[in-house]
């Protein structure tokens, strides 16, 4: 044999025992990926009414990046199914459900400055000198509406506003912690752990910090009073129940408290802060997910509110919205089931100084016995944790992934299945002619409006859709006039769409049907669902929805006045690619002639993305 032909018979045995090796690996991450993340995660979208009709499928998988897969499993969402990897299962599973390498390592040590502010600027101001859009519902009553003087903007200057700048959150396949504007500055949190301020004007970065896992509510900046004088800082939580508070100034760290010891406990609604205290609401989503699966001792999260001292971080109390979880009954191999379970407060809660209460909306139960304060809004004595008074909507509404509606051979799963209609909005405290109403959309699609000087007694209700457990109501807009409400019903045949009620008695004003999708055509991930936070300036009311359009509807009648496609690939500011998506959850912010939105929801419902967009005035 010539060495030519030896060499071509080396080469084809390397080439074939190469071959063999990444079947063989290919082979093993396949299987990984199987025992772990097949069971909810398959290849077709699971019929409705199916324990996995929630779960992304594998093709909506790969429309992610394996950083962002990585990241949901280390910092967001999947934390409870990535805690049973390894480092490096999780970078297997990571790159083999999206189809993508590791571009790089995810980042450690102190977050790194992109872009920064260079010297000259104004320094942050005192928050309640300058217009501003602060928290979730802008303010500590949460009613979503921005006054002309403050917003800058109205009805007929939304045609004139172009995009100024963009930019981008890195690792991640959702932007979902609204944007905060306060004392000149502009603070955004992102689901890979980074809180940065930045310039409203231009996107350049004051500073940058990194919290313990992902952040997804939106930071809340307020005065503290401490030994050393009055400081504002800037407050939010992240997956892993921790709180914190920051200097809004420089972004150095003053406290950080965990304030809730289960594993599955996790911050996603905004902080809120009244006289010395931070009100801190927490949601145990991570258990409902896996309450039916793997032997796990369903379940024994209990949601709760908790108040902190915002000078020190010590805990003030902490007021659980169930009963203490015990034993119910073993199943068949075994393992101890737990309950009651649930009542998740996943909202901002709201503030009444007046009355000295701060009300909370709350969340399903995942277990039986059924519990009182489920699907409730509960109203808290903002000194004690004391419950003053609570109005629950739907009794028995016992819900966690994976059940049929009836299993009587898994004692993990309620006895009866509930239709998974809880709260997802906060409560808006609201004066209307001379009495306050407390008004909120649930997932039911009903919304409700509550007397807070009759202990919630229901005042009017309104349905707006057929309702849907799938696609949060994650909060209406209202100026003490009308009400204005998007609808989500994801699992419907009619998702999507408009509406508007009169704030005094309930009756409808007008109603939108939804618009022709922007994301192609109706798919997983792609769909017309409007369930996303309402903004109110005088004249409009904008909304972003799962197709990726920023809208902006007449107040009067309802009428499209503005659309904005988020749907593409953004050059950015920090020099992250960064692109649009489906957008729910959080809304749109107001403030100094300025429009922020995040664009990108990700996961079952939303198309991924990882873009803050800065809009202004030509």
């Amino acid at each position: 044999m010539n060495l030519r032909v030896a060499a071509a018979c080396a080469a084809s045995f390397l080439l074939c025992v190469s071959r063999l090796a990444l079947g063989a690996q290919a082979a093993e991450d396949e299987a990984l990926f199987k025992t772990f993340c097949a069971a909810c995660h398959t290849e077709q979208p699971a019929a409705k009414g199916s324990p996995n009709e929630r779960a992304p499928t594998t093709m909506v998988l790969k429309t992610f990046t394996a950083e962002a897969v990585l990241n949901a499993l280390t910092n967001g969402k999947m934390q409870p199914q990535g805690a049973a990897l390894t480092e490096a299962q999780r970078r297997v599973v990571s790159e083999y459900a999206s189809g993508q390498r590791l571009a790089r390592a995810m980042p450690s040590g102190p977050p790194v400055v992109v872009n920064a502010c260079k010297p000259g600027l104004p320094a942050l101001r005192d928050v309640a000198s300058v217009p501003g859009w602060n928290g979730f519902g802008n303010g500590p009553t949460g009613t979503r509406y921005q006054d002309a003087k403050a917003a800058g903007l109205t009805a007929a200057d939304l045609s004139k506003l172009e995009l100024k700048w963009a930019f981008g959150y890195e690792n991640v396949s959702a932007a979902r912690a609204q944007p905060t504007v306060a004392g000149g500055r502009l603070f955004v949190a992102s689901e890979n752990g980074e809180v940065h301020s930045l310039d409203p004007k231009t996107g350049c970065t004051f500073w940058t910090f990194r919290a313990q896992a992902g952040v997804r509510t939106s930071p809340y900046v307020a005065p503290v009073r401490g030994v050393g004088g009055t400081t504002q800082a800037v407050f939010f939580g992240d997956g892993r129940a921790n709180a914190y508070a920051l200097d809004a100034a420089t972004g150095k760290l003053l406290w950080t408290r965990k304030v809730h010891e289960h594993p599955s406990a996790a911050i996603t609604g905004a902080l809120n802060v009244a006289d010395g205290r931070v009100f801190v609401p927490v949601q145990g989503l991570n258990e409902e997910g896996r309450g039916s699966r793997d032997n796990y001792a369903c379940c024994s999260f209990r949601g709760a509110l908790v108040a902190l001292d915002a000078a020190k971080g010590d805990v003030l109390w902490t007021a659980f919205t169930i009963d203490e979880p015990k034993p119910r009954k073993a199943n068949k191999d075994g393992v101890m089931m737990m309950g009651p379970a649930g009542g998740s407060i996943w909202s901002q809660p709201t503030v009444d100084a007046k009355r000295g209460l701060v009300y909370a909306a709350t969340g399903n139960a995942y277990a039986d016995p059924p519990q009182k304060m489920t699907n409730a809004v509960i109203a808290f004595d903002q000194k004690t944790g004391k419950v003053a008074w609570y109005r629950q909507m739907i009794v028995a509404d016992n819900w966690a992934m994976g059940c049929p509606p009836k299993s009587p051979d898994n004692p993990a799963c309620p006895e009866t299945l509930g239709p998974d209609y809880d709260f997802s909005a906060s409560p808006a405290l609201v004066q209307v002619g001379n009495r306050d109403l407390l008004v909120l959309p649930q997932k039911s699609a009903i919304a409700y409006a509550l007397d807070p000087d009759r202990k919630g007694e229901i005042v009017w209700q309104a349905r707006f859709g057929q309702g849907s457990g799938l696609g949060g109501q994650w909060g209406g807009a209202t100026d003490g006039k009308t009400f204005f409400v998007g609808l989500a019903d994801y699992l419907t045949d009619n998702p999507g769409g408009m509406r508007a009620f009169d704030m005094a008695t309930g009756k409808p004003v007008w109603s939108m049907p939804p618009q022709p999708l922007l994301c192609g055509e109706k798919r997983q991930g792609c769909g017309p669902g409007q369930g996303g936070a309402l903004t109110l300036i005088p004249g409009a009311v904008l909304n972003g929805g799962l197709d990726g359009g920023l809208r902006a509807y007449s107040a009067t009648d309802g009428k499209i006045l503005w659309t904005f496609d988020t749907n593409k690939d953004f050059p950015t500011v920090n020099g992250v690619k960064a692109n649009g998506g489906g957008m729910d959850g959080p809304g749109p912010v107001v403030a100094d002639g300025m429009l922020f939105v995040n664009s990108g929801y990700g996961g079952l419902i939303g198309k991924p993305g990882n873009v803050l967009l800065a809009f202004g005035l030509k």
